[in-house]
């Protein structure tokens, strides 16, 4: 699915990224080469950037 689509940016990518960048949905667009445009997409974005980064806690303190 995509969340943005001026930047044609799929959740997929998106979670991805978020594993790997800290920060908000602007700082992921960047570190993927692009900008908000519309940003109609950017509450969608920080949902699953909050969701993608919970889940990475927890399985941190799963290993722990």
């Amino acid at each position: 699915m995509y969340v943005c689509i001026c930047n044609a940016i799929r959740e997929t990518e998106l979670r991805c990224a978020a594993r790997r960048v800290r920060g908000n949905a602007e700082a992921i667009y960047g570190s993927l080469g692009r900008t908000p445009q519309c940003r109609q997409c950017l509450d969608e974005a920080e949902d699953i950037i909050a969701d993608e980064v919970s889940s990475a806690g927890m399985g941190i303190a799963a290993a722990a």
